[in-house]
């Protein structure tokens, strides 16, 4: 094994099966979100993702926000290798749909920087940790970000034991489920 890329592959394989499972389980996952109370500023900028798949869906917690007054914003990946940009984003908005797949606003969206932001995932631990998809895209924004509040969407059940970090991987400050807001050191 060389550099724990093996194990992370097995890992993310095995972690999208459970999150399908988890996603079915728990289809009133959105709802129960959006009813948290979030320890965010009142003028805060939110970026949060259009769910793919059987993703953690926090569309219903981003439009309680807006509705709070919260600019939002959705990411958009300009290139590879690269921190992610944020377009402003409203309901209604049109969407474009990446070679990715991800949902993002159009290119004539103005570009904003998030205070805070709402970020997908295949797993979590304790120490906030997060397994993503393995592009990188989300530890280089929050990198290269100054002032940010990392909030990991989840199913509680997405939640294991430990997860390996590596020097360039950021924590989370927080992940929300279907079960609350869990805050890390």
């Amino acid at each position: 094994m060389t550099n724990g890329k093996p194990l992370k592959s097995h890992l993310r394989e095995f972690s999208r099966q459970h999150r399908a499972e988890l996603a079915h389980a728990c289809s009133d996952f959105a709802d129960r979100i959006a009813s948290l109370d979030l320890p965010i500023k009142n003028d805060a900028i939110v970026s949060f993702y259009w769910p793919m798949g059987d993703e953690a869906d926090p569309r219903a917690l981003a439009m309680r926000l807006a509705a709070r007054g919260h600019v939002l914003a959705l990411p958009v990946v300009a290139k590879q290798k690269s921190p992610l940009v944020f377009r402003r984003w409203r309901e209604g908005d049109a969407l474009v749909v990446h070679p990715f797949g991800m949902h993002e606003p159009a290119a004539a969206a103005p570009v904003v920087t998030p205070d805070v932001l709402l970020v997908p995932l295949l797993a979590f631990d304790a120490r906030g940790h997060r397994l993503g998809y393995g592009g990188g895209f989300y530890d280089r924004t929050l990198a290269s970000l100054q002032t940010k509040l990392a909030i990991g969407v989840a199913y509680a059940g997405q939640e294991v034991d430990a997860l390996a970090a590596m020097p360039h991987d950021h924590p989370l400050d927080m992940v929300v489920t279907e079960l609350g807001v869990r805050q890390f050191a």
